[in-house]
């Protein structure tokens, strides 16, 4: 499990260390940083993916367009208001940083600028530091496995570092690079562990989305993130799943409904029985808040729970009145597996908070900077970054 989850220098994320719990919900109002806070989560799962951090920077606008924009330290001038906001004397080299704290292992990686050279891919992040180390905060004597520039280190039984490599490339993890069992135990564990994180964002529930028409069907433990299988999944959590926290979330949104899946020559479609109708509801007929419901309870119920589930906004398009079940679905879903839930809807929030397992993590922003709100500068313990 993640406890600690620390950014610096992505878009508004100037400094933040979020300390996390089983379950979390991110609130706020609007421009406050929850996008931020998802998106650079999605980050740190790139890490351990073979497709890197590169690709998905890019897709933002690159580097320097993800970068915090505005001065490198705050003066007390200027959090007071008695000075205009401006540029101060860099101390550090251009950088971006992600890491987290968990139970077993913690992480780092600093991305920065690449060496100017001929290569038309100069504009790509290159990465300077990744760090694998044992407890809740850097220290050198407890790093286990260490990637300096090119070159990667790792701690052996007796104490001693073996380089495992000298020549990693500048834009690839260390993860997606070396994961020996044999050489590298941990490297390995916190890989697998960091690609099991599954992210949901907003479901396609349009006429013409995939979840309304009849798919071939296969053993599905895990919802994709288009919903494309959704008939699938279903069927999959009542055949080896809990089938009773499945009618226990129809039941809570639906009295009296009914989901059952169809399978017409190998395909299979979700249908609907409603409280006094004489036919059921194909998928084309539901609402797009019922089959969006529907998708979140497959995509929760997964006998297949990850490392950790960040859930973004799942009440788009969701009416109020399905808010509350929505949030005990959220609930019995953390029993298994860690939740994090960005949202700004108060219904889901509420019924969030109201369990004591509940951590709420609300952001404000401050001169451009997204900040704990509530939470002075010395609440929490400090997260030394790795130097460069």
């Amino acid at each position: 499990m993640l406890t600690t989850l620390a950014v610096a220098n992505y878009r508004s994320l100037r400094n933040l260390q979020v300390p996390l719990r089983r379950l979390n919900v991110v609130t706020g109002a609007n421009g406050s940083g929850k996008s931020s806070v998802y998106r650079a989560l999605r980050l740190l799962a790139d890490t351990a993916r073979d497709s890197g951090v590169g690709p998905a920077l890019a897709r933002e606008g690159g580097l320097n367009s993800t970068l915090w924009a505005g001065p490198e330290k705050f003066s007390r001038g200027m959090r007071r208001g008695n000075v205009p906001v401006q540029g101060t004397l860099r101390t550090e080299p251009v950088n971006l940083k992600l890491g987290f704290a968990g139970d077993d292992f913690s992480y780092s990686i600093e991305l920065g600028l690449s060496t100017p050279s001929e290569s038309i891919f100069a504009n790509d992040p290159a990465i300077k530091r990744e760090c694998i180390w044992h407890g809740p905060a850097f220290r050198p004597s407890a790093l286990t496995v260490d990637r300096h520039y090119a070159t990667v280190r790792i701690k052996g039984d007796d104490g001693e570092w073996n380089v495992a490599v000298h020549a990693v490339s500048p834009f690839d993890s260390m993860m997606s690079q070396l994961a020996d069992p044999r050489s590298a135990p941990e490297l390995l564990r916190l890989r697998e562990q960091i690609r099991s994180w599954r992210f949901y964002d907003h479901f396609r529930t349009d006429s013409e989305a995939l979840a309304r028409q009849p798919q071939v069907g296969t053993y599905t433990p895990v919802l994709g993130h288009d919903g494309a299988d959704l008939a699938a999944a279903w069927q999959t959590v009542a055949e080896i799943g809990d089938r009773q926290a499945l009618g226990t979330a129809v039941e809570d949104a639906f009295p009296g409904g009914r989901i059952a899946v169809q399978n017409r020559e190998g395909r299979f479609e979700i249908v609907m029985q409603q409280h006094g109708l004489l036919r059921t509801l194909s998928a084309a007929e539901l609402s797009d808040g019922t089959l969006r419901y529907l998708l979140w309870i497959a995509a929760l119920l997964t006998p297949r729970p990850p490392a950790l589930l960040v859930l973004n906004e799942p009440e788009t398009s969701l009416h109020p009145d399905l808010l509350p079940a929505l949030g005990r679905l959220i609930i019995h879903a953390s029993a298994s597996t860690q939740v994090l839930v960005v949202s700004h809807a108060a219904p889901l929030i509420a019924t969030l908070e109201g369990t004591p397992e509940c951590n709420s993590i609300r952001l404000e922003k401050k001169l451009g900077e997204t900040r704990l709100a509530d939470v002075g500068e010395f609440d929490l313990a400090p997260w030394p970054w790795p130097p460069r």
